[in-house]
Formats: C-alpha cells, sequence, structure tokens
C-alpha cells in the first residue's frame, strides 16, 4: 500500500485546488511545498479569475455570455496558438470552477466585476479580499480534511517504476503515492531558465523582474523533464512595461503620456490594455519606446488619469529626475537629444499631438479624448519604457485536457499530473485577459484532483476510468 493515494507538489491557487479536490474524495493526500507558507504566486495576486456565464454576471445584469464565446475570443485574440483541447476545457469549466470557489466562500461581488479583456465583456471577477482570500478560504477548508502538509520542502524526484510515477523523492527519502501532481508555479525566480526558456524576458537586463513567489524556480518543469515529459514552445508569459522607476507594480502607464519610438513618431493608442500594448512594443525597434510629457501634465498627473500609477504623480516625477530615470530637457530638441533620438521627428510628433489634444480628438490611434494632453510647455520630460516586468512565464509542461502530464510521445505518463503556471499550451502571444491565469490553476487543480483521484481508485483496483 502507498503512503498516500496522491502527493501534490506546490501549493499556490493549483496546488490547493488539487489538494482540496482530492480529499473531497476521500483520499490520502501530502500537500508539499517549497515556502515557509502557502499561497505561491496567488497569495500575492490581484486575485481576478475569468470566466463566462457566472452568478455574478447574472447578478449584474450580464445574460448570454457563453463558454463558447470565451473560447472564440481567446483563441481569436493569440491567432489560435495555444492548444485549444486546454482553452476549450478552461473556458467550459471556467464559471464551475468559480461557482465552487464562491460556494466555498471566497467573496466575489458584482462592483468588482470588469471587462478584463479587450472585448469589453465584464468577465474579470475580483475577490473582495485579492488572492490572498483565495488562498486563505482553499486553505481553510483543506485544513478541515486531513491532508498532510509539508512546508519549507523541496522534492528531489520522483519514484518511477515501469514508466509510471509512484511517488516523490525528499531529502533523499521516498514517499510512495499512486498519483502525483506538479503545481510548483512557473520559472519567474531562476535567472537562468528565464533565459533559456523565455528569452524576451531578460531582454533588457537588470531591469526584469518577477511579480510572483520567489519560490518559483521551475522545479516541477525540470522534475518533468527528468521524467520524460516535454515542454511547449519557449518564449511565451506576460511581461508588463516599466519605466525603470522602481520595482513596483503599477500594471498601467498613465494614459495621457505620449509614447514615441526610436524613430521619434508615436505608434500606439497609449491607454490599451497592457498586455496588448506590450505585444505592440515588441515590434518596435529595440523593443522599447519613450514616454513624454510636458510640465502641465507633470503638474495635473494625479489628476488626469483613471487607473492609479503613483509613480507618475507630481513630485514623485521629480524624485524620478533626481534619480536619473526620467529625463528631462528645457526644450524638444534638447530632450530628444538626451534621449538619442532625432528631434526633428519628436517635435513634429509633439505638435501633431498637441493639437489633436486641443481638437479633442485623436485622428491618429483613436484614444478617448480625456487621455489627450498637450506636450507644449518645458521642461519636458521622458522616460525608456521596455516590456520587462514578468508576471507569469508561460512555457511549461505538456498535458492533455484531463491535466495528464504527456510523455515526449504523446502519450500520457501513468500517475503523473500537472496544473497552474507549472503547465504550457494555454497561451499565445498576448494575455487573454486579467485573471486568466487564476482560472487556468483553479481549473486544472480541480481537474488534475479529480483525475488523480480516479488513477489511485484504479490501482487499488476499484471503478473508475480517466476520459480518453
Amino acid at each position: 500500500m502507498s503512503d498516500y493515494d496522491a502527493v501534490v507538489i506546490g501549493a499556490g491557487g493549483a496546488g490547493l485546488a488539487a489538494a482540496l479536490t482530492l480529499t473531497e474524495s476521500g483520499g490520502r493526500v501530502l500537500l508539499v511545498e517549497a515556502a515557509e507558507k502557502v499561497g505561491g504566486s496567488t497569495a500575492l495576486s490581484g486575485g481576478v479569475f475569468y470566466a463566462a456565464g457566472t452568478s455574478v454576471q447574472r447578478e449584474a445584469g450580464i445574460e448570454g455570455d457563453t463558454p463558447d464565446d470565451m473560447y472564440r475570443y481567446y483563441m481569436t485574440l493569440n491567432q489560435y496558438k495555444p492548444e485549444p483541447a486546454l482553452v476549450h476545457r478552461l473556458c467550459h469549466e471556467a464559471a464551475p470552477a468559480f461557482e465552487w470557489l464562491r460556494e466555498l466562500g471566497v467573496t466575489f461581488r458584482t462592483e468588482d466585476l470588469y471587462a478584463s479583456g479587450v472585448d469589453k465583456i465584464r468577465r474579470g471577477h475580483r475577490a473582495a479580499g485579492h488572492g490572498a482570500e483565495i488562498v486563505e478560504v482553499l486553505e481553510g477548508h483543506l485544513s478541515t480534511r486531513g491532508a498532510d502538509v509539508a512546508v519549507s520542502t523541496r522534492v528531489d524526484g520522483f519514484l518511477m517504476a515501469d514508466g509510471a510515477c509512484r511517488g516523490i523523492v525528499v531529502g533523499g527519502d521516498p514517499v510512495t503515492a499512486d498519483a502525483v501532481i506538479v503545481a510548483t508555479g512557473g520559472f519567474g525566480a531562476d535567472p537562468d531558465m528565464l533565459a533559456e526558456l523565455y528569452p524576451d524576458a531578460v531582454l533588457h537586463g537588470d531591469r526584469h523582474w518577477y511579480i510572483g513567489s520567489p519560490h518559483c524556480r521551475g522545479d516541477g518543469l525540470t522534475l518533468a523533464l527528468d521524467a520524460g515529459g516535454e515542454l511547449t514552445p519557449r518564449n511565451r508569459g506576460l511581461l508588463l512595461l516599466t519605466p525603470g522607476f522602481a520595482r513596483d507594480l503599477e500594471s498601467y502607464l498613465p494614459g495621457w503620456l505620449m509614447m514615441v519610438n526610436r524613430q521619434g513618431h508615436r505608434f500606439v493608442d497609449e491607454t490599451i490594455e497592457y498586455s496588448v500594448l506590450a505585444t505592440v512594443l515588441r515590434e518596435q525597434d529595440g523593443r522599447e519606446c519613450w514616454a513624454i510629457l510636458d510640465e502641465d501634465a507633470r503638474l495635473a498627473s494625479a489628476s488626469t488619469d483613471y487607473r492609479p500609477a503613483p509613480n507618475w504623480h507630481g513630485d514623485r516625477l521629480l524624485d524620478h529626475v533626481a534619480a536619473g530615470t526620467l529625463l528631462t530637457g528645457a526644450t524638444l530638441e534638447e530632450l530628444a537629444a538626451r534621449c538619442a533620438l532625432p528631434a526633428d521627428a519628436v517635435v513634429t510628433a509633439a505638435a501633431r499631438y498637441s493639437a489633436m489634444a486641443d481638437a479633442g480628438e485623436d485622428r491618429d490611434y483613436f484614444k478617448p479624448a480625456a487621455m489627450l494632453h498637450p506636450v507644449r510647455r518645458g521642461p519636458f520630460y521622458a522616460a525608456k519604457v521596455n516590456a520587462a516586468i514578468v508576471c507569469w512565464t508561460g512555457v511549461g509542461i505538456r498535458i492533455d485536457a484531463e491535466a495528464r502530464v504527456l510523455a515526449r510521445d504523446g502519450r500520457p505518463i501513468p500517475g503523473l499530473f500537472a496544473a497552474g503556471e507549472t503547465t504550457g499550451g494555454m497561451h499565445g502571444d498576448c494575455y487573454a485577459a486579467g485573471g486568466a491565469s487564476i482560472a487556468n490553476a483553479i481549473v486544472f487543480g480541480r481537474i488534475a484532483g479529480r483525475n488523480a483521484a480516479l488513477s489511485a481508485r484504479q490501482r487499488a483496483g476499484q471503478p473508475g476510468e480517466i476520459a480518453p
């Protein structure tokens, strides 16, 4: 008899959802976590869950939104680069997983429902207590179910027998199990793995930093590869733009900025969704741009945006000038010279932008009129902007729609499952919407938990079979 029916490695959203689902089936569960407490990157997040057809949507008067609508949006936005079977499963199980969280006690209110994607449908459900509340509720329920939890513990390897996973090795000691679920998060805290698997993230040197758990070092990917699994395509994930002011997470740059590329030309609506803006920047020379404002904008900055961005307000901007991360010039020509930009192009761009601000109409990129602010009165300011804040890593273990880890020949590795950021195939070039990563973690955590329980019962000779 095995020590456990299932071992879950990693106690973020995916791991907690998997472990709780396993205990609901009566399984003997061990949850192993590298950090000193559970929660992972989920606990650090805004706690947004992306789903279509939920009770909160109906309470808000949104009728008729369907998983198929969500699927078409998700795949079209990403040019059908993600694995369709995974995205389809995510879209169709997101609402049930959301309702499960709500029934467990996570607070989701209609006033916290918003359009987190670019299709203007309100599918982003923000937990009132953010990601910390989701973790707290899952951990609270798990604590009453008799699962064993080992924190400050890293897994050395899998126990493999006849091509099947039969447990783990911790500190040189074997722990046997009928099934193992890998939910170790991404690899954003491992510089070497970032350089190998997500080179875009480290393109701008020391500017890059990771917003997730410092314990997310890609352990699960290495373990899966050692067991005969494989990884999904490289260079996938979500980067946010940063001017390098500070390591503070500000998802959006102020919409009232004028942004120009290395040629000194404006190239985008500066208010578009952060994930799309990062994708557009990838196509620019050097994958960078400059955010420009004038003195009037600096003085008015605290009251001219609908998105919080404290680093771009008033005297705080002067602090960045003193630190050398915000350049300044008495004239646009002087500023352009300091930024190594063509002065004539910058002057032309600012003149056109200012004229459109006066007219209240952006005829080039159709930015909302309220976000147009002239660039006319010196001194002028500019910050170099790069996509360098690593939100999550999208390269991961290849799985099927049942959360089974796939071997290099395409067949599932018996007894081995994976869920959450440690898996790949769910992502294209553009992040679908705020909350897609937490939905992915909870949905596939539950799927992995259910199927690991079935796998354990099967091994014990009891009825139960995972879908083909």
